[in-house]
C-alpha cells in the first residue's frame, strides 16, 4: 500500500508539468458539496510553486479527515496563493446547483492574490472563466494543482458545517456534513428544514411540503 501512495505523487505533478511549461503559472480548481441536503457549496483555487513537496497528496475522496487536515495544513504553507468561494444555501436554491458551484469557481479564482495564467477545472469548463482553462475529468486524480484544491475546498466545507452542527446539534452536520445518510433523513422528518437546508433538494422539498399541507389542514 505504502509503495502505491509513494508512486501516487509524483504522478500528480508529473500530469501538471506540460501546463507549468506552456503557461508558466497555473491554478487548480475544485468544490466541494454539491451533493449535500443542507450547507454551502465550496470552491477552491490553488497555485502551487513548481518542485514543491506535498507528500501524500491525493483527491480529497480518497484521503482520511486526518489526512486531509495535514494536507490542508501543508497547503497553507506551501501554496503561491490560496483562494476560496462560498455560495450559501438560499443561492443555491435561487440559481440551482451547477450555476452555484460555477459562482463559487469564479469567486475563488477572483479571490487570488496572484492571477494565474491558465486554469485546470476539476469536471466542467467554468463558464465567464477570467482566463483560459482547461477542463480534467476526475482532475482530483490527475492533477497537483486540483487535488490542492479539492483538499482546501473539503476542509473549508467540513469546518463550516461543523460551525453550523453547534446552533443545529438536532441534525447532526459535523457527523454527516449535510449529505443525505439515514441520520440526517430521519432528524429531517422529525424537526423539518433548518435555514441552511437547500429546499430545492427533493428530500427536503418533499417534507417541507407535507409540513406546509398538514399546517393548512
Amino acid at each position: 500500500m505504502r509503495s502505491r501512495r509513494r508512486r501516487r505523487r509524483p504522478n500528480l505533478f508529473a500530469f501538471d508539468h506540460s501546463f507549468l511549461q506552456e503557461y508558466g503559472l497555473i491554478a487548480g480548481v475544485d468544490e466541494a458539496g454539491c451533493g449535500p441536503l443542507a450547507g454551502p457549496v465550496v470552491a477552491a483555487a490553488v497555485i502551487l510553486p513548481p518542485f514543491c513537496k506535498l507528500p501524500w497528496l491525493n483527491d480529497s475522496k480518497k484521503c482520511s479527515a486526518s489526512q486531509r487536515e495535514s494536507l490542508y495544513a501543508r497547503i497553507q504553507r506551501v501554496a503561491l496563493a490560496i483562494g476560496v468561494g462560498v455560495i450559501e444555501p438560499s443561492e443555491i436554491d435561487r440559481i440551482n446547483i451547477r450555476q452555484a458551484d460555477f459562482a463559487a469557481m469564479r469567486l475563488a479564482l477572483s479571490s487570488l492574490i496572484i492571477n494565474p495564467l491558465h486554469v485546470l477545472v476539476d469536471g466542467f469548463r467554468i463558464p465567464r472563466g477570467p482566463v483560459s482553462q482547461t477542463r480534467i475529468i476526475e482532475g482530483d486524480t490527475k492533477s497537483a494543482h486540483i487535488a490542492a484544491a479539492s483538499i482546501i475546498a473539503k476542509v473549508t466545507r467540513d469546518a463550516l458545517m461543523e460551525s453550523w452542527d453547534q446552533r443545529f446539534p438536532a441534525y447532526g452536520f459535523k457527523k454527516h456534513k449535510g449529505y443525505g445518510t439515514r441520520e440526517h433523513l430521519a432528524a429531517l422528518a422529525r424537526f423539518g428544514p433548518c435555514p441552511i437546508h437547500r429546499l430545492t433538494y427533493a428530500p427536503v422539498h418533499l417534507v417541507r411540503e407535507l409540513a406546509m399541507s398538514l399546517s393548512s389542514e
